[in-house]
């Protein structure tokens, strides 16, 4: 190769070089890739019509663990609530009652003998 084409050849190596390391970085820990694993968890998951959810998330470790919950929507996320966490399975729909469940045994408690006029 002659000394003209040289500095050119360098320019389109290191080119090359810079989105493959780049990749690297990003799939090592110096790049952050293991500093956010296991800082945050989904919680629970209510899914109130097509575009709008309850989210419970764990984030923290140790004795900075909270849970948040979230309101989603399509346009936003606001913090609703901020608790600290909970024993697991306390969120889980096997520990309390479907909201249906709920209502029933309330409208049967409190109007049973409710009747209606025509």
């Amino acid at each position: 190769m002659s000394n003209n084409l040289l500095p050119i050849f360098w320019f389109f190596a290191i080119l090359a070089l810079i989105p493959a390391l780049l990749w690297l970085l990003k799939r090592t820990p110096l790049g952050g890739a293991a500093g956010t694993h296991g800082q945050m968890r989904t919680v629970a998951v209510l899914q109130l019509s097509p575009s709008q959810r309850l989210v419970t998330v764990e984030v923290g470790q140790g004795e900075d663990r909270r849970w948040l919950v979230l309101g989603v929507t399509a346009q936003q996320i606001s913090t609703l609530h901020v608790l600290p966490p909970q024993p697991e399975g306390a969120a889980g729909p096997a520990t309390s009652a479907p909201f249906a469940q709920m209502l029933m045994a309330r409208l049967k408690k409190d109007g049973s003998g409710d009747q209606r006029a025509p």
